[in-house]
Formats: structure tokens, C-alpha cells, sequence
């Protein structure tokens, strides 16, 4: 009998999870509130900082909370162009420049947004990793947006959803080889358990279904068919 095979044990989680100490915490918009439905808040960018981990910059943004007579710290994904002491507007009728948050039918068609909500009020969950955005291609009459992923592909959302406008900062990241082994141990140091990875023609057959023989060589098929039966 083998053993469990790595895929397999990441599927448990455990020590392939990601890693979270050193983090800046999550990077959201705020809250959807009467301020953003029905005019527009400001704040203003405090800080530009590095989150270990995460290829894009975070940018602090201070709101005044319009409930409290409080400050409020926002942590936004910073887009290319911001910053520090520049205003950023969040509502139904902020302008649209770089930085700014704006539901989705606010905007023209053409307009490139990142930290894109999928659903109404979720804090942005699309574009949000460094160098990425999203293209608006047109607004239906049914409420609904239909935008262009980094991917290429279409999706179709809700037209109250709201974006930042502008790119995600940092790209180009990948475009700038790691050359060393130090450099993906530090990049993967603060991400997750997931280097080195040993391949499966250089494991033992007991650890692995491609390990073993006078070779290194898979022995077996790479690739089957959808419809071709198990293993017995």
C-alpha cells in the first residue's frame, strides 16, 4: 500500500495553509452604507504599505465615521497612481478618478476598475491581485453589468455592484525573474507551504504513482480520457 500522496494531504488543509502572521488584515471597501446609496464620503490616504505575501500594496484610508464622532481606518488595494494625502471618494456620486469607489452603473462603458464586488456588498472580490483590472463592456436594462475578467472572459453582474476605478498597482511583478533559490524561499516563506516541490518521477514508488524505475519517466499515461474508468 502507498502512502498518502502530497495532493492528498492538501486537501486536509493543516500545513498548507496560508500563512497569516506578519498580514496587514484584510483589504476591503467599506461597509455599503446610506452615505455610499445615496451621495458620497471622503477620506483621505494616511499610508502606502507592503503586506507580506500579497503582490499588491495596501493603501490606509481615513474615513470620518457619519454615524460616530470617530475616525474610521479603511484598508483599500492600492491602484496605480495613488497617493499618500490624496482624497479618495466612496458613493453613488463620487467623480471618477483613480482611487475612487463607484457603483458599477455610475461608470461608462470602457472604464477600467479593479476590487470588483461580485455580489452587492461583499467588500470586492474580483481584480485584486497586483496589476490586474477589469473592463466594463456595457450596462442591459435589467440592472445587470456585463464586465471583461483579467482572464478574458465575460460575466455578467449586478449594476449596484461597486468598484474602485483604475489598475491594481504593482504590475510587472512577474515580469522580474526570482534567479535564486533564497528568493522563492522568502517569497514562499510568508505565502504558504507550497516550495519546494519535489516532482513525482524523482519519489519512490511507495510515495508516489510516478515514482520508481531505472529512469526517471511517468511509466503510464500523463493524461485520460474524462470517460476512462479508474485505476482498479
Amino acid at each position: 500500500m502507498g502512502r498518502v500522496i502530497r495532493a492528498q494531504r492538501k486537501g486536509a488543509g493543516s500545513i498548507f495553509k496560508s500563512h497569516t502572521v506578519g498580514r496587514k488584515g484584510a483589504a476591503q471597501l467599506r461597509v455599503f452604507d446610506f452615505a455610499e446609496r445615496h451621495g458620497y464620503i471622503r477620506g483621505i490616504v494616511k499610508e502606502i504599505v507592503h503586506d507580506p505575501g500579497r503582490g499588491a500594496p495596501l493603501a490606509k484610508v481615513v474615513f470620518r465615521d457619519p454615524y460616530k464622532y470617530k475616525l474610521r481606518t479603511e484598508t483599500f488595494i492600492a491602484t496605480e497612481g495613488m497617493y499618500t494625502g490624496q482624497f479618495v471618494y466612496a458613493g453613488k456620486k463620487a467623480s471618477l478618478n483613480i482611487g475612487n469607489v463607484l457603483p458599477l452603473a455610475s461608470m461608462p462603458e470602457g472604464t477600467v476598475i479593479c476590487n470588483v464586488e461580485e455580489k452587492v456588498g461583499d467588500r470586492g472580490a474580483i481584480a485584486r491581485t497586483s496589476g490586474n483590472y477589469v473592463t466594463i463592456i456595457g450596462h442591459g436594462e435589467d440592472g445587470k453589468t456585463r464586465i471583461r475578467l483579467p482572464s478574458g472572459a465575460k460575466k455578467i453582474i449586478p449594476s449596484t455592484s461597486r468598484a474602485v476605478v483604475g489598475i491594481v498597482a504593482g504590475g510587472g511583478r512577474i515580469d522580474k525573474p526570482l534567479l535564486k533559490a533564497g528568493r522563492a524561499y522568502h517569497k514562499f516563506r510568508v505565502k504558504r507551504n507550497s516550495w519546494p516541490k519535489t516532482r513525482g518521477v524523482a519519489m519512490n514508488p511507495v510515495d508516489h504513482p510516478h515514482g520508481g524505475g531505472n529512469h526517471q519517466h511517468i511509466g503510464k499515461a500523463s493524461t485520460m480520457a474524462r470517460d476512462s474508468p479508474a485505476d482498479p
